[in-house]
C-alpha cells in the first residue's frame, strides 16, 4: 500500500506513480485524441455541416446520459471501496483476535513448551491466510467454467485452525485448562475461521461480469459520440476536451477495478504481509 502525506496537496497533481491511471490509459488517450481531431476536421473543413444541422443536437443525448453514467460510476466506485474497507476491517479483527487469544493463553498456560507452540502457530495462521488470499486459484473457486486442480481437503488456513483446536483440546484432556477456558479459547479459534471465510467471499466473488462489461461499453460509446456534437462549438479543441473526459471516466473505472480485490498485489491493495508480520511481533511479545 502506498504511503503518503494526506496534507501534501500539490505533490499529488504533478507526481506520477506506478499505479497511476494516466500511464495505463495513455495509449488509448492518444488514439481517442486522433479520432476526435479527425471527426472535428471532417465536420468543420470537409463536410462543412451547417449550424442548424441535426448532428449538432446530439449533445442533448450526452446531457441526458451524463447523469446516468455518473450514477453508475459512483455506485461502481462505492461498491469497490466497500469491498476494500471490509477487507481492512477483517484483517484488523484478525490482528485484535490474535492479540486477545495470546493474552488469554499467557495467563492460562504455565509451561514454556505450550507457550512456544502457540507463539509459532498463531502468527502462522495470518501468514498462511495471506498466501491463501494471494493465490490466484482462490479467486476462481466459484467459476463454473474453470477446472481447478485443487485438493480442497487441504485448505491451508483450515489445517492451521485444526491444529490449534487439537492443541487446545489436548491441554484440556491433560487438565492444564478447565472446561470454561476451553470454551473461551475455542471461540477465538472460531473467529479465525470466520474471518477467513469472509475474506474468501470478497476474493472469489467479483463484481458481476455483465455489470462491469456494461460500464466499459457505456463509457466507450459515450466518448466516441462526443466529437460529433462538440466539434460545432469547439472545433479542433474537441480533441483535448474529449481526451480529458475519457481520462476522468475511465480512471474511475480503473480505480474501482484495482481496489475491488483488496488482497491482490497492486500498490493500493492491503498490506496483508505486513499485518501478518505485526501479528508475529505482537504475539511474540505477549507469549
Amino acid at each position: 500500500m502506498i504511503s503518503y502525506n494526506t496534507k501534501d496537496w500539490f505533490t499529488f497533481i504533478f507526481r506520477f506513480h506506478k499505479a497511476d491511471t494516466f500511464r495505463t490509459l495513455f495509449p488509448i488517450m492518444i488514439a481517442i485524441g486522433i479520432y476526435s481531431a479527425t471527426i472535428g476536421y471532417l465536420e468543420v473543413e470537409y463536410w462543412k455541416l451547417a449550424e442548424n444541422s441535426y448532428v449538432k443536437n446530439i449533445t442533448i443525448m450526452h446531457g441526458m446520459l451524463g447523469f446516468v453514467i455518473s450514477l453508475l460510476l459512483v455506485f461502481r466506485t462505492n461498491t469497490a471501496y466497500d469491498r476494500w474497507w471490509e477487507g481492512r476491517k477483517l484483517w484488523g479483527s484478525l490482528v485484535n483476535n490474535s492479540r486477545n487469544f495470546s493474552i488469554k493463553l499467557s495467563g492460562i498456560l504455565q509451561e514454556e513448551k505450550d507457550r512456544s507452540y502457540f507463539r509459532k502457530m498463531i502468527p502462522n495462521y495470518a501468514a498462511i491466510l495471506h498466501e491463501h488470499l494471494n493465490n490466484s486459484d482462490t479467486s476462481k473457486q466459484l467459476f463454473d467454467d474453470v477446472d481447478l486442480e485443487i485438493d480442497h481437503h487441504k485448505h491451508k488456513p483450515n489445517q492451521v485452525a485444526k491444529k490449534l483446536f487439537h492443541k487446545i483440546n489436548e491441554l484440556y484432556l491433560e487438565k492444564k485448562i478447565t472446561g470454561d477456558q476451553l470454551i473461551i479459547l475455542n471461540a477465538e479459534i472460531q473467529s479465525f475461521t470466520e474471518i477467513c471465510g469472509a475474506c474468501e467471499r470478497i476474493k472469489n466473488t467479483p463484481i458481476p461480469y455483465s455489470y462491469s462489461a456494461f460500464i466499459k461499453k457505456f463509457i466507450f460509446f459515450y466518448v466516441m459520440t462526443l466529437p460529433f456534437g462538440y466539434s460545432f462549438s469547439l472545433g479542433y479543441y474537441t480533441a483535448p476536451v474529449i481526451v480529458f473526459i475519457f481520462y476522468v471516466l475511465a480512471s474511475l473505472e480503473l480505480i474501482a477495478e484495482e481496489i475491488e480485490d483488496p488482497f491482490g498485489g497492486d500498490e493500493n491493495d492491503l498490506p496483508t504481509h505486513k499485518m501478518a508480520e505485526n501479528i508475529k511481533k505482537h504475539v511474540g511479545e505477549i507469549l
